[in-house]
């Protein structure tokens, strides 16, 4: 087909001008040159606790190396890829403890990616303060802007500097075979040897960049993809416009003008300009394509916000937060405002405050009776603030659990009105009886509702404490705070139907949810008829100490709305949150299915062969490949022996789970070719999780990746699922390649 030469020549092209753009952005960098040299600053972990720090931008500006001035000390490091985000000046807890010594100009904290602490550091003067500030934010946005080819390419670079142990710029064949070990591969001595042979154009026994390059292209020559290539390659060669019109048409099932389709992708992703004056698309310009965002599993156009955000609020799906406070588990975890920033920054619109009196009149925040810290309750309202609609511009609901007295009640509602103003709800929206909408909550209407309801986002409800059942008074001030969202006790469905008014909403632990899931007679379709009316909220059990979660997908097969979840613990149940959330813009509002939204429609989750509509489909999904998965083991010698879960979580009949065998030793490049079957009966509330783990025999097999989504984002075809870590990151270029096809099934009499 190709030479080796012509195969190599894009890839080494693309590769030299990333360092070369990326070299001439650091040297007309004044910030950068300055994080080359080094900087001196504070790291702050407490107000007792502040040691300096030798901080420096490694010359391959994606990591970041510190040490401490005193001699013989060990050093860390961090990749900038971490780094989430920076804030300025006092706005983390530790920062604000020492506002007094240092000012807020000297002052920043480094946000990490998942669930790892963040680094408050303060500067010697506010000029190096702000050089790494704007450096950190440059690296950052450059980091971002990367395509999928230029990950792959950072990767590579990083893992030749690992392994080139002395430093000379070069590596010897001791030192390509550490390296196949870190890239997860055990290969034959005798092939990697000779694939190292070849690289080594110079003879000199040692491959430097260019020849690595070579190495690594031959290395991870992709026949399954290439497999593809020339089955719809006229030629062989390459794929003419018409080849591509044709592989989108019978393979992707695209819906757009394939003509239009196949030009732009030529335009967008082809790296040969000899090839795209041809209209033409080259293996590589295929590779590209398949390895972005419009090759990958999830849908583009379900991205962004494409629902009908004009429905009232018991009518979605709302991404909820449980015990929000809590960095850990429930008994003596950190209760911290980072928590309630990094819920709002993954577009969680339903937070909840658990409210104690606290010294000096001052309401706190903490997990009541046990030993977790405490913090202020004006400063999680100041967060609240601060962070509500940076994700999202939609309503945020504010949980609160009341144990104040009817005094620092009083001090709540004072805080609520003077720190949220405008942003606080006190009066209904445009006269109307019933829920508003997310989109009258958020202004985005016509622009006489602009003008009138923008200010408007903040919603607050109080939850679990009732007057009639504590006797506990609530206060006239926090009580004016409550216009829409007001929590009430549950007797039973039948009562909520005859006596219930639209602004009520009910709590149950996730026990009690599930006891009225599976009651007698049709519970689960009078939930979703009673979901389909009012708000309900579903919250973790108070034996999970650990914090952990319940699936949430039961709850949401009953159309409850606020299904709370500890947003601090990784696992299924954060990952099929993070899942359903993914679409719609990310801004924390999913449109119910019509079924569950019409209360004539009397959706049964238990027998959904019974609803208006019912159409199952057959969802198959070959497993090809994977990509670079990475190490679980940091034993030097331990290589993955991956395996491919596929997870359907939906109504009860949908539920289901298949495996591909696993591949023996091979992290870097396995192959499965296995097919997996599913029939899903409700499609509208099915999900796919994919769970990559280690095969161990004797033992439980290790974590390695997962991705999960709703089922109707799934785009059809040839497609790569980019894996996620287990706290919900990216792990760049790990990847799965796939092939997806969801046909319509037959509509049986009755189910088996």
């Amino acid at each position: 087909m190709f030479t080796l030469a012509e195969l190599d020549l894009h890839v080494l092209m693309s590769l030299h001008l990333n360092f070369l753009i990326f070299s001439s952005g650091i040297q007309g960098d004044d910030n950068l040159q300055s994080m080359l040299v080094g900087t001196v600053m504070r790291k702050i972990k407490s107000r007792s606790w502040k040691k300096q720090r030798y901080f420096k931008l490694q010359e391959d500006c994606t990591t970041i190396w510190y040490k401490s001035k005193k001699a013989g000390n060990t050093h860390s490091t961090f990749s900038v890829s971490d780094v989430e985000a920076i804030r300025e000046g006092h706005q983390s807890e530790v920062l604000l403890s020492i506002a007094d010594e240092f000012p807020a100009d000297r002052c920043f904290t480094l946000v990490f990616r998942g669930r790892r602490g963040n680094l408050d550091l303060v500067a010697e003067s506010v000029e190096e303060a702000q050089s790494w500030i704007r450096g950190m934010k440059k690296l950052i946005e450059n980091l971002e802007n990367m395509g999928e080819r230029e990950k792959l390419d950072q990767w590579i670079g990083d893992l030749f500097k690992k392994a080139d142990k002395n430093k000379d710029g070069r590596m010897n064949f001791k030192e390509v075979r550490d390296l196949l070990k870190m890239m997860n591969v055990d290969m034959n001595e005798h092939h990697a040897h000779r694939l190292f042979t070849m690289a080594d154009k110079s003879q000199s026994g040692t491959l430097e960049d260019d020849e690595f390059v070579l190495f690594y292209k031959m290395l991870t020559q992709r026949e399954d993809l290439l497999k593809v290539f020339q089955d719809y390659s006229a030629d062989g060669q390459k794929l003419s416009q018409s080849d591509l019109e044709d592989f989108l048409k019978e393979e992707q099932l695209e819906e757009d003008d394939f003509q239009q389709k196949a030009k732009q992708l030529i335009e967008h992703y082809e790296p040969s300009d000899t090839a795209k004056l041809l209209n033409a698309m080259t293996f590589d310009g295929f590779l590209m394509y398949l390895g972005s965002s419009e090759g990958s599993i999830f849908n583009p156009r379900r991205r962004g916000v494409f629902q009908d955000m004009s429905q009232p609020l018991c009518h979605y799906f709302i991404s909820s937060s449980h015990n929000t406070y809590l960095m850990e588990d429930q008994l003596r975890g950190q209760s911290s405002v980072e928590g309630y920033i990094r819920a709002l920054n993954r577009g969680c619109r339903c937070v909840e405050v658990d409210c104690w009196d606290g010294a000096n009149g001052e309401p706190i925040v903490y997990h009541g009776h046990t030993f977790t810290s405490k913090i202020l309750f004006k400063d999680v309202v100041s967060a609240v603030g601060k962070y509500a609609f940076k994700v999202s511009e939609y309503p945020v609901i504010l949980s609160i659990e009341n144990h104040c007295s009817i005094e620092q009640q009083r001090v709540m509602a004072q805080h609520l009105n003077h720190i949220l103003g405008d942003k606080l709800l006190k009066t209904t929206l445009d006269g109307k009886v019933g829920l508003p909408s997310p989109e009258v909550g958020s202004g985005v209407c016509t622009q006489r509702m602009y003008r009138l309801f923008r200010s408007f986002g903040a919603f607050l409800i109080l939850s679990h404490l009732l007057p009639q059942k504590t006797k506990q008074h609530l206060s006239k001030e926090l009580s004016d705070c409550v216009v829409y969202c007001k929590s009430v006790h549950f007797s039973s469905f039948k009562h909520s139907r005859i006596h219930s008014k639209f602004y009520e909403v009910t709590s149950f632990t996730e026990s009690k949810a599930r006891k009225h899931l599976r009651d007698a007679g049709m519970s689960t379709a009078e939930f979703v008829h009673h979901n389909s009316r009012q708000l309900t909220r579903v919250y973790p059990s108070g034996f999970r100490t650990d914090s952990s979660n319940f699936n949430p997908q039961e709850m949401w097969n009953a159309g409850c709305q606020i299904v709370a979840l500890n947003f601090q613990t990784a696992g299924e149940g954060m990952d099929m949150n993070d899942g359903l959330f993914s679409q719609n813009g990310h801004c924390g509002y999913v449109l119910k299915p019509v079924f569950m939204r019409e209360a004539a429609k009397r959706f049964d989750p238990e027998m959904p062969q019974n609803q208006d509509g019912y159409q199952p489909v057959i969802l198959t999904i070959q497993v090809i490949s994977g990509q670079q998965l990475p190490k679980v083991n940091i034993k030097e010698d331990s290589i993955v022996d991956p395996l491919v879960r596929v997870e359907i979580h939906g109504v009860p009949i949908d539920q289901a789970k298949q495996e591909t065998r696993y591949i023996e030793n091979n992290g870097f490049n396995p192959v499965w070719y296995d097919t997996l079957r599913f029939t899903v009966h409700t499609p509208e509330l099915a999900m796919v999780r994919f769970v990559v783990e280690d095969y161990d025999k004797t033992s439980k097999n290790d974590f390695v990746g997962q991705y999960t989504l709703p089922l109707s984002c799934m785009q059809q075809g040839y497609r790569h699922i980019h894996l996620l870590s287990k706290d919900g990151t990216t792990i760049p270029p790990s990847s799965l390649f796939v092939h997806i096809r969801i046909t319509k099934l037959d509509k049986p009499s009755s189910l088996s």
